[in-house]
């Protein structure tokens, strides 16, 4: 195995925590579908037992992702590095939320993927008993004040879905750590990706991934992950992922791993893509405002260019008018797929209020800013030139 640390990101993206394959010298994983492995007497085997506890084609994907984070949990200590790959990205939260106990104290960001508030808000609550304290993180001292030293887990996502909101991560480590002594703090890195921003840097002890997004990239695997930046969370994770067994499938891993290993690429162009369209739309009369994290007017543009390498691939922006004129917009695209999701190859529209966000209540919306006129676009890797010819013919159909 190479070692990462004398790696840059664009070749830890294809190397990182990967080796031959010992038998054959398969510079690919192969996919191991085996089910279960033999055992020479009871209780003595090659590391393998059951796919569900230990599989290589998955152990490779896990082990690219937790170099990618920069854990620095090692081989002996776990077989995957700290990484682990579930079946969805609101499997990995399913699991990580096991980390606290009944009735535990949970700070979130109060922009959130609508799937991670319905699952806070609308199962844990009632399942688990979770007191769940919405807060706008962007405001250190709003945050500050919600944290307690009953305070169990700070749930964070950064850029958040859909506003773009950047949160220090470094600052909410320092005040977290202030107020509660053992907190776990969780990053959902799905927007940024590893290849752009590294929680473990920042003082987080979790990083989280859809990986179906920008890690697989390609619009065809569901999956999620968990990566652990110490030992003993590594250990946690490992029995939690076993004993609830919403496991990533070896198929879906090899192919999630074919399509990381062209992450730092495909960032570059995500980037540069949707930062030459964020600029066309901002100078658009039919667009009432744009929000983008490479944008000089970005209210945290500083902390853009201190806590991120790369901007990314979303943008939100709203659209002169109201639910009409952004139905409209969103039927006109032809390259943009209106669609949910984001993160892959293809560029997508979504409206955030009927679609993505759609369970989270209309008041909460309202106060986030999610408007009828309000729309996200996940801008792919096309030629930029066909990407703005699109989006200038649908805002055309508006008129």
């Amino acid at each position: 195995m190479i070692d990462a640390k004398s790696l840059k990101p664009g070749s830890l993206v294809i190397h990182g925590g990967q080796s031959v394959e010992p038998v054959t010298g398969a510079v690919v994983p192969p996919i191991f579908t085996s089910a279960t492995y033999a055992q020479s007497s009871p209780g003595e085997h090659k590391g393998f037992e059951y796919t569900r506890s230990h599989n290589p084609t998955r152990y490779a994907l896990e082990r690219l992702l937790a170099t990618l984070e920069g854990s620095e949990i090692t081989l002996d200590e776990d077989p995957s590095l700290g990484g682990f790959a579930f079946s969805s990205g609101l499997a990995a939260m399913a699991t990580c939320l096991e980390l606290v106990e009944h009735g535990a104290r949970i700070v979130a960001s109060d922009d959130l993927y609508g799937g991670s508030r319905r699952q806070l808000s609308m199962v844990r609550e009632r399942t688990q008993g979770l007191e769940v304290v919405y807060v706008d993180m962007t405001d250190l001292d709003a945050f500050a004040q919600a944290m307690t030293p009953a305070t169990a887990m700070v749930w964070v996502e950064t850029p958040t879905n859909p506003m773009m909101k950047i949160i220090d991560l470094e600052e909410v480590t320092r005040i977290a750590r202030a107020a509660s002594e053992n907190v776990l703090l969780v990053c959902d890195n799905t927007f940024a990706t590893p290849f752009s921003q590294r929680p473990f840097d920042l003082g987080f002890d979790v990083a989280m991934h859809s990986t179906t997004k920008y890690i697989n990239g390609h619009s065809d695997v569901v999956g999620g992950a968990l990566i652990a930046k110490t030992t003993p969370l590594a250990e946690q994770l490992r029995f939690l992922q076993n004993a609830i067994g919403s496991v990533m499938a070896p198929f879906d891993a090899s192919q999630t791993l074919r399509g990381a290993k062209t992450l730092g690429i495909r960032m570059e162009r995500h980037t540069e893509n949707a930062t030459e369209l964020a600029r066309f739309l901002e100078a658009h009369p039919r667009v009432e405002s744009v929000i983008y994290p490479g944008l000089d007017n970005h209210p945290q543009v500083d902390l853009v260019k201190r806590q991120m390498r790369l901007a990314g691939g979303m943008i939100t922006f709203c659209i002169d008018g109201g639910l009409a004129e952004a139905r409209r917009f969103a039927e006109s695209v032809r390259i943009f797929q209106l669609a949910e999701s984001l993160g892959a190859v293809e560029s997508l529209v979504n409206h955030p209020a009927i679609m993505t966000h759609a369970s989270v209540p209309a008041a909460t919306r309202d106060k986030l800013g999610i408007g009828d006129n309000l729309l996200r676009l996940s801008v792919g890797i096309e030629s930029i030139e066909d990407l703005v010819a699109d989006v200038e013919q649908a805002l055309e159909s508006i008129n």
